[in-house]
């Protein structure tokens, strides 16, 4: 059968929280099977467990911002999107900050330390949510929808009237049937821009931004002095974060997602939208490898390189 996985042993790092700009001690623990992934606030007494589920998420506010009775832990969707692409179900997230670290602004650190720490299969089978129909949000000319498709893929068009993001790619799509989240998807680094930050530092957001963790930009152009890491990265970020905003659901999804301007607060409605209806979707288990699609056997194979 497909199997549940989890971290092979503990592991911590120290960061920089984007939006606070506090320093953060994040600490990734392996967890028995069926726990799901448990973010906790350790430093609070008592300490505040707060499982990623759709209906914890409250705020969407330049990122996906868990909460439970006051305790908020923000900015999760990068490492959301890591162990959604490594395939990982079950693990406890310790932070001692309202914010997970931004790292480089990208899933690759969190990718780094996860395969560092090792993976491993659990003696339990994995819990697929199937989608059955079609279901999809609207907010004004920004939307997405979540379609029926035999294993896991993202579409992605952005459309921010940037000269810089326009020079670059506008969609990008990823099959993971046929590709691989460390190789296609984890490099894309978060972007903001400078006229921006005042109203941001103004909401109290940005405060930890630099151009070691972020692709700033000006009216024109790219101020990093490296440039872009890839032509598609804009547009390869949004995806990112998609992946982990869909992962809030606890389970990976058998879909195809597809998007248009989207973001934090779209993302976290069309997992609502798809969970009131109990038509929409169901969750289905996969006996062995060739019943099941090459997204949840094939691509979550580490990379031969």
């Amino acid at each position: 059968m497909i199997k549940q996985r989890t971290l092979k042993k503990v592991f911590s790092t120290v960061g920089i929280g984007l939006h606070s700009g506090r320093k953060v001690r994040l600490t990734l623990r392996p967890a028995p099977p069926d726990t799901g992934l448990v973010f906790t606030r350790n430093d609070l007494k008592p300490p505040v467990a707060i499982k990623a589920e759709p209906e914890r998420v409250n705020d969407t506010r330049m990122a996906t911002t868990l909460d439970k009775d006051g305790a908020r832990i923000a900015t999760i969707e990068h490492l959301m999107s890591a162990l959604s692409g490594l395939a990982i179900d079950n693990c406890y997230i310790d932070v001692d900050a309202p914010e997970i670290p931004i790292m480089d602004g990208s899933g690759s650190t969190f990718v780094f330390l996860i395969r560092a720490a090792g993976i491993e299969e659990q003696d339990a089978p994995r819990k697929f949510v199937r989608v059955k129909k079609n279901v999809s949000i609207h907010v004004g000319d920004k939307w997405a929808s979540l379609e029926p498709y035999d294993g896991y893929k993202l579409s992605f068009a952005i459309d921010f009237g940037h000269p810089a993001i326009d020079e670059t790619a506008q969609f990008v799509e990823v099959d993971f049937n046929k590709e691989n989240y460390i190789e296609s998807v984890s490099h894309a680094r978060t972007f903001g821009f400078v006229n921006d930050l005042e109203m941001l530092w103004g909401m109290g957001l940005a405060q930890g931004g630099t151009l070691d963790n972020a692709i700033v930009l000006d009216d024109f152009h790219v101020l990093n002095p490296d440039g872009l890491r890839s032509q598609d990265e804009f547009a390869k970020h949004k995806l990112l974060d998609a992946m982990g905003d869909l992962y809030v659901l606890g389970h990976p999804l058998v879909a195809h997602y597809r998007a248009f301007k989207s973001g934090h607060e779209i993302n976290n409605k069309l997992l609502r939208a798809l969970l009131a209806n109990p038509e929409n979707w169901e969750f289905v288990e996969y006996q062995d490898e060739h019943s099941a699609p090459k997204a949840f056997t094939e691509a979550v194979k580490e990379p031969s390189n």
